[in-house]
């Protein structure tokens, strides 16, 4: 089982951490991926296979600002 973002996730083991972002509608270019307590760099997304035991953390960053 991996855990993503504190919940587990049983089906995820044997998925790409893109495949994994695409399925969940992240969009790339607005987040950053930790697995395993260590940044993993966007281009190893693609080749990059969850295991069961693994832990990913997935931080969007939205843009805006106070409205005023």
């Amino acid at each position: 089982m991996v855990r993503i973002n504190g919940k587990d996730a049983p089906d995820v083991v044997s998925l790409s951490v893109l495949e994994y972002l695409k399925q969940s509608s992240y969009k790339l270019q607005h987040v950053v991926v930790e697995l395993n307590e260590e940044i993993l760099p966007k281009e190893a997304y693609g080749k990059t296979i969850l295991n069961d035991g693994d832990v990913l953390e997935i931080l969007s960053f939205m843009g805006g600002g106070s409205g005023a």
